[in-house]
């Protein structure tokens, strides 16, 4: 597996991207729909604009043969407390998955520890404690460590690279990105192919009036 790169736009275009063993691949059109990566790979366009945080989540296995948690009987959900928590059912039998949506600390994509903290699992234990109280002494069977791709609005980045047609940026999920894919993907194809004007909520020049990120909650 190899990393890629883009190479520097010439005349409004993109000639090729570059792989890290040095072989050019050339395209009509290249979209860069990378995540958290943005910054790293646009320093000039993205950088800090896109900024990555730390998020936990966790999933609880349910008491057995208890299935008001599973996919069916429990929603998808998110509670606007303080701190903000979203969940969804269990599904795949892998517990009921829990996540506080506060934005975490900066965190590194590449190199970051993924070992979520003791206090992160005692907030999301109080939490459900005090929501599903039928979970309380619920064990945690699995945890990991993920990354939201913040951009200042919490808006997605849908446009053009201001000096290369044939390149496009797509990225800013803040959080949001794997349930809207579908439809971005839908959206970025439309545009790449059939042309049309792209919607001025996307596009990089709106970040040009914002003084201060904005929060969610």
């Amino acid at each position: 597996m190899a990393e890629v790169a883009p190479e520097p736009p010439q005349d409004g275009f993109m000639p090729a991207i570059r792989s890290s063993e040095g072989l050019p691949l050339e395209a009509n059109h290249y979209v860069f729909c990378c995540g958290p990566w943005l910054g790293k790979i646009f320093p000039d366009l993205i950088g800090d604009t896109v900024s990555p945080s730390r998020q936990e989540v966790y999933f609880f296995g349910p008491p057995a043969g208890d299935t008001r948690f599973d996919s069916g009987n429990l929603p998808g959900w998110i509670d606007h407390s303080e701190p903000p928590f979203y969940g969804f059912p269990r599904t795949f039998g892998r517990g009921l998955k829990l996540a506080d949506d506060t934005r975490g600390e900066p965190f590194d994509p590449t190199s970051g520890e993924r070992t979520p903290t003791l206090e992160g699992i005692e907030r999301a234990r109080d939490f459900i404690a005090r929501r599903f109280p039928a979970m309380a002494r619920a064990p945690l069977v699995e945890s990991r460590v993920c990354q939201y791709e913040n951009s200042p609005d919490e808006d997605l980045i849908i446009d053009r690279h201001p000096n290369a047609d044939n390149c496009w940026i797509v990225g800013g999920g803040s959080g949001h990105g794997f349930k809207l894919g579908p439809a971005v993907g839908e959206y970025v194809a439309e545009r790449l192919l059939d042309g049309g004007d792209l919607k001025p909520r996307f596009q990089l020049r709106r970040f040009e009036q914002i003084e201060e990120s904005k929060t969610q909650f």
